[in-house]
Formats: C-alpha cells, sequence, structure tokens
C-alpha cells in the first residue's frame, strides 16, 4: 500500500470525517497535559502540501508544493490554493473543483468554502479581488480591494468571511487590516504600525487575520515576529512574541488558528529548521511544536484522536 492510499485509508476511517461543524467543543470535556498534546494536521507549505498523523508521519501528500492556503472540508474533501490554481481533492484523490487565475501575473492566496457552497478566492494584480466562484468555477460576486500597493505578490494575504457576510482582509503593506462590505468599501481598519508594536520600523506586516467568537481580531505580524490580539476598537489587548518564550519560535509567522480550548497555533514560515509550527497557551507558554515540513498556513484537525469541532478559526 503506497502511502497515498494508506493515508486516504486512515483518513476515511477518522471521526474526522464525520465532524459536524456547528457543534460546539466544550474543552474540560478534554483535558489534556501538555506534554501529552498530539495534533494531526493539514500543511500548506513550501516543501509539502498534505497531512501529518499525531504520530508526525505523513498520511496524505497532494503532490503539488508551495500551496498558500487550505482547508480539509466536513466532508472529508480538502480545498488547497496555489499561486496559479485552487483544486478540491475528493477522499480517493480526484480532483472535484478547480479555479485557475485568468493572467499569469496574477496570484491567488486565499481559498475558503462558503456555506452556500460557492468558494471565495483572493486574487492579487492589477485588479486586486475577493471573488465567489460557484461549483461550475464561473465567478459570482467580485469585491474590490485596496491593499495600497501595486507589488502584487504584497497585497494580500488570508482573507476570510464574516458572519455579518463582510470580509476580514490583511494588507501587508498597508499595515493594515480591513474590513470591507460586499460593495467594496472600507467599514473598518485595524492598524497594525501603531507606536506600541514598534512603529512602520518593526515591519509589522498583517498576515492572517481572524475575527474570534469575542468579537476581538487575532493577526499574524510577519516581519514583527508577533501575533497579537485587537479589541473591536483596534487596541492591542493580547501580545506575543519571542520576548515571552525562550525557544524564540517566531521566525516570519504567517498562518494561525485559535483553538477551541483558547490556545493559539502558529506556523513560522520563515524558519528553516528547528521548530515550524507551535502552540501557545493564554499565559503564553508553549505547550507543543512540529519541527517538520515548513509551514505556509496550516489546519489542526485531531487533538489525541479527537477531532476538533465547529468551524476552524483559521
Amino acid at each position: 500500500m503506497n502511502i497515498f492510499s494508506k493515508g486516504l485509508l486512515l483518513l476515511m476511517i477518522s471521526p474526522l470525517f464525520f465532524v459536524n461543524q456547528g457543534i460546539t467543543f466544550q474543552p474540560d470535556l478534554f483535558p489534556i497535559k501538555a506534554k501529552e498534546i498530539r495534533h494531526s494536521f493539514f500543511i500548506a507549505g513550501p516543501n509539502f502540501t498534505g497531512i501529518i498523523g499525531e504520530d508526525g508521519e505523513e498520511i496524505w501528500d497532494s503532490g503539488k508544493k508551495g500551496a498558500r492556503d487550505g482547508y480539509v472540508l466536513k466532508n472529508g474533501n480538502i480545498l488547497i490554493c496555489w499561486a496559479d490554481e485552487v483544486r478540491e481533492y475528493s477522499k480517493k484523490k480526484k480532483v472535484v473543483f478547480t479555479y485557475s487565475r485568468a493572467e499569469k501575473t496574477m496570484e491567488l492566496g486565499t481559498v475558503v468554502r462558503l456555506s452556500n457552497g460557492n468558494t471565495m478566492i483572493t486574487e492579487s494584480g492589477s485588479n486586486p479581488r475577493i471573488v465567489e466562484v460557484n461549483k461550475k468555477g464561473e465567478v459570482v460576486k467580485s469585491v474590490p480591494l485596496k491593499p495600497d500597493t501595486d507589488n502584487i505578490h504584497m497585497q494580500t494575504r488570508m482573507a476570510r468571511k464574516l458572519p455579518n457576510g463582510n470580509y476580514l482582509v490583511p494588507h501587508l503593506l498597508a499595515f493594515a487590516v480591513k474590513e470591507y462590505q460586499p460593495d467594496g468599501n472600507v467599514v473598518n481598519v485595524f492598524r497594525t504600525d501603531l507606536a506600541d508594536l514598534g512603529g512602520r520600523e518593526a515591519e509589522n506586516w498583517p498576515f492572517t487575520a481572524i475575527r474570534l467568537d469575542n468579537g476581538n481580531t487575532l493577526v499574524t505580524l510577519t516581519h514583527g515576529n508577533k501575533v497579537v490580539e485587537f479589541d473591536a476598537n483596534g487596541k492591542v489587548v493580547w501580545e506575543i512574541n519571542n520576548s515571552h518564550v525562550k525557544e524564540s519560535p517566531f521566525v516570519d509567522p504567517c498562518g494561525a488558528q485559535r483553538l477551541p480550548n483558547g490556545n493559539t497555533v502558529i506556523a513560522s514560515y520563515g524558519a528553516q529548521k528547528g521548530i515550524k509550527l507551535f502552540e501557545v497557551s493564554p499565559d503564553k507558554s508553549l505547550v507543543w511544536s512540529y519541527d517538520g515540513h515548513r509551514v505556509h498556513h496550516f489546519q489542526i484537525l485531531t487533538t489525541n484522536g479527537k477531532p476538533l469541532m465547529g468551524t476552524p478559526l483559521k
């Protein structure tokens, strides 16, 4: 049995494929000591795009490196975004959905399956935008973006659609996370060049922005080597960086995920060796780490054999 078959078999018998994302997870039902933490997770990375088991071994490989974003969907399919295309794979590794960039100079950066079955994708280029496409790959909605730069690669990163129908979009060189209405109007901005964060000299380029259940917004700041949480007014209410963790694991943090237990998992994309992915508690203790493949973005799937419930905050 090859690695693909083995991986798919393991995935198909996993309760992950039967997770109802609407179920609320109760952390106290799963007491886990730090030394016992084991995660399985999806990686979108420069050298590997696939799934890692709780034992740290590869159990599914897309066969294409360099992915930027992706999700394991509740039906078990795997939705992945590369710079040039989006693919959705079935459990049997059949490609069941694709979307390709219209121009070679464009970059795709985000992919999210929406509750109505459409797929949200960001396009960076001469006319940066968010598109929502139907199952046929046809654009059914287009939202213009304002990244404040013509540098295509640095325009936009992990955009997400909010429950109110707006879009939360990090713009690196604008030093801002902007909330857009569907008509492209900006209704809120979180500044990442605040003096308290070191100003523009700190190069706090926002990469991933996550709207939390309490209304706060979690943001990774790549070259700034920190992760912060803003309240609704844009005030920093939580920050973690290398000064808080003796292992100094922050090396160009890109992806992040807030877990149901309140911990935060962070990808150190720039790390060439050592820790590539790590979990910290609210009190800034390092409780888990992974030192295998490099990680651009990711999705934690299970912890100690139990699937994470609810919509992943990533």
